[in-house]
């Protein structure tokens, strides 16, 4: 096995998370869980906590939950952490019940943003929370970071309030709210946060835990990475820093200025640096008595050229890291598009930790004026540190206040989360993808932190000697990509100094290393491990980067796969697919035929599983017809369909706001790139019936768009057709929209069929996928057939349908 070395792939180098000295409090060592209550603290022996927790999730104890990992780095530290969960926000009472904080509250709305918890795409609320016992909604506020912050105000006002989490993260300066659709301030203004902690923030918590454990004023703390809060104007602490506008970082063009209309003609021209049409012909006149000897002189002129001062450039260069970037105000952004495309840009040139510098933004006018401040992003941890990370004594489930009354988790108060990832490990953080409609680069950088071999194995061996119910399968060995772990840029310099938004868009870096070696160890030794009987990949695979390693394909395909293998392509179209910043369809091919390849040598049957996204920005109705026939074609159904969902901060968010490709210069005029904005609940509705283009339910609003479009040669009875003239007769059904996008091939609804056919199931009835299927006729009768119109699909149990 590799031996553990704390190294970086990164250049720059910041304290280690293990080189504090640790708080007094560590002699009371770990706790089995973190305390919920004032009586596991008095088991614990304390008398109080140094920091409260406070979540919107349940309190599960496993490294996939933000929550246990920050209470567990902070216990490790030498902290007394108790976790308040899923709070009733109604009083302040509930967020008294450990007592007050003797440093700071910590405050996240959980795992997700609050509001995609709880709204779909279609902005109706959710019946139920993956992240709660049972499943049950409602559980949590609207804006919970928001909520609990002012809670806890109330609770224990001097106590210092520090917010993170994604719902925080996402949120750090002012964006645009697809729920209220406009823009909102920043999450630092409404919360009224002292510190607010983007991104993974293990180091820049443990910094200021030690900090304020010291006695210094929260206030003061204000130069730690990865931070973000309030500077009112004159604030000392700002001394130093060397201000420079957005514009001079990215100009978004021309600003139209509001015209005095009290100004004549010419006092308007001349405010604007030009002069009056009928005073230039006046002026042209009168100089007619110019000399031809002046004007050849004139002629000859060259205008001044100002060469920058090489001194001061290098000085320039080294005040970077005193640097701060003023971006449009709230107010600005709030009101002009133009304005908002450009902070975004600007925004996500500034995320490289090599090179990012501090942004600034002002938020009120006045009296209220104050200034959000973020500081650079946090230097990635070393494998080391995320050894060290991983490593902590995790309980793996969830609290026994969750328990049901057999004292387990996998009945009626099974925290759907928890099941998901309940035998799954990650091995690395961050991705360099850069997919415009995701927000895990703002959130977690694009700088890929991997975990040593050893400590995987090792957590390989934990899963199987310690978390009940396992029965020997490993159903996930990922990340945000499954495939990215210990990829990255072939020099540090490199890496600290690029400022490119993907590293494989439009297509893959040649800086960029794409060796599966290290990925391909850890998969073979891992399911050599005794006890081992399966290891899946449940996490999204980047197939572009696969099909530069037909080993690692071959290594997947023939070991790792259930049946089923979800990709990515999202579409076919290059519309939609620049503005997604995703590779084009031919790249799904390649890999398609690595995957039959290996399937078939392997003597398996296996399938791909596509997803894909309806109503994209810069997706036409065209390109999501032509999507269809491509599914068609290729014979995928989409069973699980959803549109578009405009995330936080995410870079398509800001051409769905807007209107404008901000992945190109940001202008004014002709040469600023509109996006085709797919709004409004019928259009949406159509993209998606354009995935669902089997369901009869779409049938009729297929068979108008197609004929709008000039396609009606689409609508027919024949194989090469994508919808049929007729409309079966009877009461139809739409499926359920959940989850993502899940397509299943037509080959494997048809076996489905036929083994539901030929299997009846317990009770003398037959049927797929949780349905009762017809009954058996009687003896001496036939076994009755689908009525002709009669809907098929892997929902109904029935066998096929003779052909006519």
């Amino acid at each position: 096995m590799n031996a553990l070395v704390d190294v970086s792939f990164f250049p720059r180098h910041a304290k280690p998370l293990t080189s504090y000295r640790p708080f007094w409090a560590k002699r009371f060592g770990p706790a089995p869980f973190l305390p919920m209550s004032r009586e596991e603290m008095a088991q614990l022996g304390w008398d109080s906590c140094d920091i409260v927790l406070v979540t919107g999730d349940a309190y599960v104890d496993h490294p996939s939950f933000g929550m246990a990992v920050i209470g567990r780095t902070l216990e490790a530290q030498g902290f007394r952490v108790g976790i308040i969960s899923q709070p009733d926000w109604q009083s302040a009472e509930p967020f008294k019940a450990l007592g007050k904080p003797n440093l700071f509250w910590g405050v996240t709305a959980g795992n997700m943003d609050s509001m995609i918890n709880r709204y779909t795409a279609d902005r109706k609320i959710r019946t139920d929370d993956a992240y709660t016992p049972g499943a049950e909604g409602n559980r949590r506020p609207d804006r919970a970071a928001i909520v609990y912050s002012q809670r806890c105000r109330e609770a224990y006002k001097d106590v210092p309030i520090v917010l993170g989490g994604m719902e925080g993260s996402l949120r750090r300066i002012a964006h645009y709210d697809y729920w209220s659709d406009k823009v909102r301030r920043s999450v630092v203004v409404d919360s009224k946060c002292d510190l607010l902690l983007y991104g993974n923030a293990e180091r820049a918590l443990v910094d200021i835990a030690h900090r304020l454990a010291r006695r210094e004023p929260v206030e003061k703390i204000t130069d730690v990475r990865g931070t973000a809060f309030i500077r009112r104007p004159g604030d000392e602490t700002a001394e130093g820093w060397m201000e420079i506008d957005s514009t001079e970082v990215d100009q978004p063009g021309k600003v139209e200025e509001h015209i005095n209309p009290y100004q004549t003609t010419s006092e308007q021209a001349a405010s604007q640096g030009a002069s009056c049409a009928k005073e230039d012909a006046a002026k042209i006149e009168a100089a007619g008595a110019c000399s031809t000897g002046d004007a050849g002189q004139n002629a000859s002129e060259k205008p001044l050229q100002f060469m920058p001062n090489p001194a001061l450039v290098s000085k320039k260069a080294l005040q970077r890291e005193k640097t701060v970037i003023r971006l449009p105000s709230y107010e600005q952004v709030k009101s002009d598009p133009v304005l908002y495309a450009h902070a975004s840009r600007v925004f996500h040139l500034e995320t490289n930790p090599g090179n990012a510098r501090a942004l600034v933004q002002a938020h009120g006018e006045g009296a209220t004026a104050r200034d959000v401040w973020l500081n650079p992003p946090p230097i990635p941890l070393t494998t080391a540190e995320m050894d060290h990370i991983f490593d902590l004594p995790y309980a793996r489930s969830p609290h026994p206040r969750y328990a049901d009354e057999h004292g387990r988790h996998d009945g009626a108060t099974k925290i759907p989360a928890w099941e998901v990832i309940r035998f799954s490990i990650n091995i690395m953080r961050g991705c360099f993808g850069g997919c415009t409609f995701c927000s895990i680069t703002e959130h977690e950088g694009r700088i890929i932190q991997s975990r040593s071999e050893d400590s995987i194995l090792r957590e390989i061996e934990d899963v199987r000697d310690k978390v009940q119910g396992f029965t020997g399968t490993i159903s996930d060995l990922g990340g945000p990509t499954a495939n990215m772990y210990r990829l990255g840029c072939r020099t540090p310099e490199i890496e600290a100094a690029c400022r490119k938004p993907s590293c494989v868009y439009p297509g893959i870096c040649q800086n960029l290393t794409t060796d599966h070696d290290p990925l391909i160890s850890i998969y073979k030794k891992g399911r050599g491990i005794k006890g081992i009987k399966k290891i899946l990949i449940g996490s999204g695979l980047r197939y572009d980067l696969a099909i530069q390693s037909p080993e690692y394909v071959k290594e997947l395909v023939q070991h790792h796969v259930g049946g089923y293998l979800k990709i990515a392509p999202e579409h076919t179209e290059a519309g939609p697919l620049t503005k997604m910043m995703k590779p084009g369809i031919g790249n799904y091919d390649k890999f398609k035929v690595l995957f039959e390849k290996y399937t078939a040598e392997a003597g398996k049957k296996q399938f791909l599983i596509p997803y894909f996204i309806a109503a994209h920005p810069g997706t036409s109705d065209e390109d999501m017809m032509n999507l269809a026939v491509w599914l068609k074609k290729n014979g995928f159904r989409a069973d699980q369909v959803q549109t578009f969902y405009p995330s936080t901060m995410a870079t398509a968010t800001a051409m769905y706001h807007t209107g404008i490709n901000t992945l190109k210069g940001v202008h004014r005029d002709e040469r600023g790139e509109k996006v085709d904005v797919v709004r409004g609940e019928k259009r949406r509705r159509l993209h998606k019936a354009f995935l669902r283009y089997h369901d009869p339910v779409n049938w009729p609003l297929l068979r108008d768009a197609l004929k709008a479009m000039g396609r009606a040669d689409l609508i027919g009875n024949g194989k090469h057709h994508l919808i049929p003239t007729y409309q079966p007769m009877g009461k139809q059904c739409a499926s359920k929209d959940k989850g993502k996008y899940l397509v299943i091939p037509t080959m494997v609804l048809d076996q489905a069929r036929a083994d539901a056919a030929k299997k009846p199931q317990a009770g003398g009835q037959q049927g797929t996928g949780g349905r009762a299927a017809a009954k058996p006729a009687a003896k001496g009768r036939a076994t009755p057939q689908p009525r002709p119109g009669q809907i098929l699909s892997q929902h109904t149990g029935l066998p096929p349908r003779m052909q006519r």
